[in-house]
């Protein structure tokens, strides 16, 4: 195959290739498309993706940071400045997370056999669960959110939010690397299943630079302990449920996964 339709070779165009198939893959944002990608419009090989995940989700939360900042310094108070910041994420996302939760919730507890379960997952339209559960991770994510804002101010929900944006992303395609496909001919059975290693890589990358950038954010230690290794560890509870309830992992579990820990991750660094 030739270079122009397999991508870059080197390292860094490799690398740069990666992070703009994964903020056209993940987000709205205008990504342009440039001569090296080969194939601008493909999917991102999940075999590599989790190297460059946390960057591209620390990236897309830079426009609710923005959000924050312009609400704050026109005075909007911290529940209205918090939701105006979790609209702003939804926003640059399309909701594919948020949708994926919702539909996890009416599977996962609307079917009784496997085979139903996936079949709800499948229909495009929401069923009471699903309402309810993005409900709740909505009003969830705006009060924690409020409450950082309010007691550790701006600078410390801007930190909140770009580790989130990177620990969330990269806890999302753990159930990809440790579940089977429940699905054998499924859109996350045919990406690639994310290596151990990279994705072990990249689950450090989000530990260490987080806690860097939470403690210069002003945020206390527990907190950061707190929000770093639970944010992770709930990904744990949703594999388990996934197995137990469709025998696998789904793109709709992956979102699901994300949509957990970024609530768990904030909700650590509030309370603590």
């Amino acid at each position: 195959m030739s270079s122009s339709t397999s991508g870059p070779h080197n390292l860094p165009a490799k690398l740069l290739n990666e992070l703009l198939s994964a903020l056209r893959f993940y987000s709205r944002f205008p990504v342009p498309s440039f001569a090296f990608e080969g194939d601008p419009h493909r999917v991102p090989d999940f075999t590599a993706l989790p190297r460059i995940l946390p960057f591209a989700g620390a990236i897309m939360a830079l426009p609710s940071i923005l959000v924050a900042w312009l609400a704050a310094l026109i005075g909007v108070s911290p529940l209205p400045l918090a939701m105006l910041v979790v609209a702003s994420i939804v926003i640059v996302t399309g909701a594919m997370a948020e949708d994926g939760f919702a539909d996890v919730a009416d599977g996962f507890f609307g079917g009784h056999t496997v085979e139903r379960r996936l079949e709800i997952m499948a229909d495009s339209r929401v069923g009471a669960f699903g309402v309810a559960a993005l409900v709740l991770a909505l009003a969830l994510k705006a009060s924690t959110l409020a409450d950082i804002f309010e007691h550790h101010g701006i600078a410390a929900l801007s930190v909140a939010l770009l580790v989130s944006g990177a620990l969330s992303r990269v806890a999302g395609i753990l159930p990809l690397v440790f579940l089977p496909p429940a699905r054998p001919g499924g859109k996350s059975a045919s990406v690639g299943r994310p290596g151990v290693v990279v994705t072990t890589i990249a689950v450090v990358t989000v530990l260490s630079l987080g806690a860097l950038i939470l403690f210069f954010g002003d945020i206390p230690l527990r907190g950061i302990s707190a929000g770093l290794l639970l944010g992770f560890a709930s990904t744990f509870p949703m594999m388990v449920l996934a197995q137990v309830k469709i025998g696998g992992q789904t793109g709709d579990v992956a979102g699901a996964t994300q949509q957990v820990a970024e609530i768990v991750f904030l909700l650590a660094l509030s309370v603590a």
